[in-house]
């Protein structure tokens, strides 16, 4: 089969290419071998939380973009951040959307006790902002291993309690199998039974972020109706139930545009013709099938996806074996202090591109006339320490699939 754009890489970097061009018309194949680290990380949309609370955002990043123009959101520019940004929350549309407090961060409660900066945050989260200033229940379950109650409740200075699920039979429950159970009305019945014998009319309830995996404001709005309390999600250890509900969303409504999705599989072997790609191979035992395309756009992510590899003395991308620009020796890869105020130099390593998103030589020449690289793959920043994933991420996705299309 011949395609217009083929994305390699399944995380947010690719569905928002996938996205970019099958809203114009384009024949688009998405091969991905898991969900990228949306479902480890992505909570919430960071765009820069090193940027101040209290200036928006508008006004912040396009300074701090000057003082580093060859961060990723340097080759994207301004206007277009803003455009990724309307393009991704078109998708998700009100009542579950995706917001900023004022156009700037916000400190948002985590499960570990922490505020983190943030840009987007999830509706169903918006209500825990300001925690502390606010009487509230906070819920955990029984025999779920990923969210403290107590310990949290402590830190905010607010009641907790735990629910014993019948379910569970006095097993371990998955954040999984608890967002499943989350979309039964039965379940919330029980669920609500088990709240009132501990609730002292807090007027905020707040659980870990398992309100379904695909609606949480339906199982908002019904535990609310059944409380009479408003009720708010806490960001918690992976996996993300946030993270899949975007991944889910997408996914639905990529392959209603076209798009051809390739999940839980791996591109074995690029063909490559001078300095052309005119395809890919996917081994999928004991077949290998081939896809050609007019274009390719690499969106294969970081250590975690896979896009980088490390051995004991260099970094490599080995899909194409793209230039990676990293510290000269290992030596260089980390800072003596762990959490060094800036970061870590392995951080920053990553594939260099021209401001077209064309991976570049040595030479700072374009190495391929038709590949384009995209995401947390990419040289010159540290998404950990700035707390831009998925800023950077929708961004050049978009930004990136533009550039392959002639945009």
């Amino acid at each position: 089969m011949h395609f217009d754009l083929i994305v390699i890489g399944m995380g947010l970097t690719g569905l928002m290419a996938a996205k970019t061009a099958a809203e114009r018309k384009k024949k688009v194949l998405l091969i991905g071998k898991g969900f990228g680290t949306l479902t480890l990380f992505s909570n919430t949309i960071d765009l820069m939380g090193i940027l101040p609370e209290e200036v928006p955002v508008k006004e912040s990043l396009p300074l701090w973009i000057e003082e580093h123009p060859d961060h990723p959101y340097g080759k994207v520019g301004m206007e277009k951040i803003e455009e990724a940004l309307s393009s991704f929350l078109s998708f998700f549309p009100p009542p579950y959307t995706f917001q900023s407090r004022n156009g700037a961060n916000s400190l948002v409660p985590t499960g570990a006790g922490t505020l983190r900066p943030t840009y987007l945050i999830p509706s169903t989260m918006m209500k825990g902002i300001g925690l502390r200033e606010k009487k509230a229940l906070i819920v955990g379950f029984k025999g779920y291993k990923d969210f403290y109650p107590h310990r949290f409740s402590d830190l905010f200075r607010c009641r907790a309690m735990t629910v014993d699920l019948e379910e569970a039979h006095g097993a371990e429950v998955s954040a999984t199998t608890l967002a499943r159970w989350m979309e039964e009305p039965s379940f919330r019945q029980r669920l609500t039974e088990g709240i009132k014998k501990e609730w002292k009319g807090e007027p905020l309830l707040g659980f870990p972020a398992l309100l379904g995996l695909r609606d949480p404001m339906v199982v908002r709005r019904d535990l609310e109706k059944r409380t009479g309390a408003s009720i708010f999600e806490i960001p918690v250890l992976p996996p993300s139930m946030p993270g899949m509900r975007i991944f889910n969303t997408f996914r639905e409504k990529l392959i209603r545009m076209g798009v051809t999705f390739l999940l839980g599989q791996s591109v074995s072997r690029l063909l490559l013709r001078g300095d052309r790609c005119e395809g890919v191979e996917v081994a999928h035992a004991p077949l290998v099938n081939t896809y050609t395309g007019e274009r390719i756009l690499l969106a294969t992510g970081r250590f975690i996806g896979g896009g980088l590899r490390a051995d004991s003395s260099r970094i490599e991308e080995p899909l194409l074996g793209l230039p990676v620009t990293q510290p000269p020796s290992r030596e260089g890869w980390f800072e003596e202090a762990f959490f060094a105020s800036s970061g870590h130099p392995v951080h920053r390593a990553g594939v260099v591109v021209d401001s077209m998103f064309r991976p570049l030589n040595e030479g700072g020449k374009p190495i391929f006339e038709n590949v384009w690289v995209a995401g947390t793959i990419l040289a010159h920043h540290d998404s950990l320490y700035e707390k831009s994933k998925e800023g950077i991420e929708i961004a050049t996705g978009y930004t990136a699939a533009l550039k392959a299309l002639g945009g």
